[in-house]
């Protein structure tokens, strides 16, 4: 488990101090896949390198299974550093050496024996996907697969915990999907915990089980991804969660019921869900406000639905959006 607790980070610039975290707390549990969000100068990439001691906070504490690792000698907050492992959005790979070279550093740094950290690195290049791309060198490979092998080098010390920092910033959406499947699939093979720092909401409610939202360096709301997605509190999570419809929708007409629908990889064939529903049952919904879109012919995103016809209309159209796999409905 991951505690933050009461982190403040204030930098000194040649205008006067500058807060970048504002008491930040957070908790992550073993094997979750935990968002933190924020826009542009939120505080995200400080956060993160407070997480792992790369930044020491001004004040609070980062507790890992219980141990405060701002308090450890440097020997010991070394070793811890071998289970805290990063990866970011400009991939870091040693461009002078192959693939498998890259994969087998951290382990050289860590005094494995050289045919042991070859034997490991094969593995990893088999775990990530690409195990023809061994003699490769990084400037040969595509951007997803230099993160393929990033990710690799994270994994070869055994980790318990992946930090993810813009991860997929720098990929096109196809790739980016499919780096998050891998970080995934990584974490419920492995049981590693994962936090993932991104800008992109897409990104958290592709994965993540929870999300945080920081807001000029402050944790604004927080709590599971289908809660902050189904009915957002804060101003920056509205934002985010509805980058085109954040402003004020018009009151509802006579009779109208208002539902909040989260698509977390609904199947995306065939008629549209609304003109099914339309169809099947006889509902029509006025769409209010989407942001969807499309991955690997599967649903991500929020629509927000106006139902006319009372109370039955509206209970016949949750049990019906509800029938959908991977669709949340919240009545608002």
């Amino acid at each position: 488990m991951i505690e933050i607790k009461n982190l403040y980070k204030t930098f000194q610039t040649k205008d006067g101090k500058v807060e970048a975290l504002k008491n930040v707390n957070i908790t992550v549990n073993d094997g979750d896949i935990y968002g933190i969000i924020g826009m542009s100068g939120a505080g995200k990439s400080t956060l993160v390198r407070c997480i792992n001691m790369l930044e020491r906070p001004t004040e609070g504490q980062v507790l890992v299974d219980g141990v405060d690792i701002g308090a450890l000698p440097e020997k010991e907050l070394r070793s811890i550093r071998r289970n805290i492992t990063m990866i970011f959005q400009g991939f870091n790979l040693l461009m002078q050496r192959t693939c498998l070279k890259n994969i087998c550093f951290p382990l050289e740094l860590a005094g494995v024996g050289k045919e042991e950290a070859k034997k490991r690195a094969m593995e990893l290049l088999e775990t990530v996907g690409l195990p023809d791309k061994a003699n490769a060198y990084p400037a040969q490979l595509s951007g997803g697969q230099q993160q393929r092998i990033a990710i690799a080098r994270a994994l070869a010390t055994n980790p318990k915990v992946l930090l993810c920092d813009e991860a997929t910033s720098a990929l096109d959406p196809k790739t980016t999907h499919s780096i998050l499947q891998l970080i995934s699939s990584i974490n419920k093979k492995l049981g590693i915990t994962v936090i993932i720092i991104t800008h992109q909401m897409s990104v958290v409610e592709e994965v993540c089980s929870h999300v945080a939202i920081l807001d000029e360096g402050e944790v604004v709301e927080k709590g599971t991804v289908s809660d902050i997605f189904s009915n957002p509190q804060s101003e920056a999570a509205k934002r985010l969660v509805f980058p085109d419809g954040a402003k004020e929708l018009p009151p509802p007409v006579d009779g109208e019921s208002r539902i909040r629908v989260v698509f977390n990889g609904a199947d995306a064939a065939g008629a549209p869900l609304i003109t099914r529903m339309a169809i099947d049952i006889n509902i029509a919904a006025n769409i209010l406000g989407a942001s969807t879109s499309i991955i690997d012919n599967r649903v991500f995103g929020n629509m927000l639905l106006g139902i006319t016809g009372g109370e039955d209309a509206l209970t016949k159209a949750k049990d019906y959006l509800e029938k959908v796999g991977d669709v949340l409905v919240e009545e608002i």
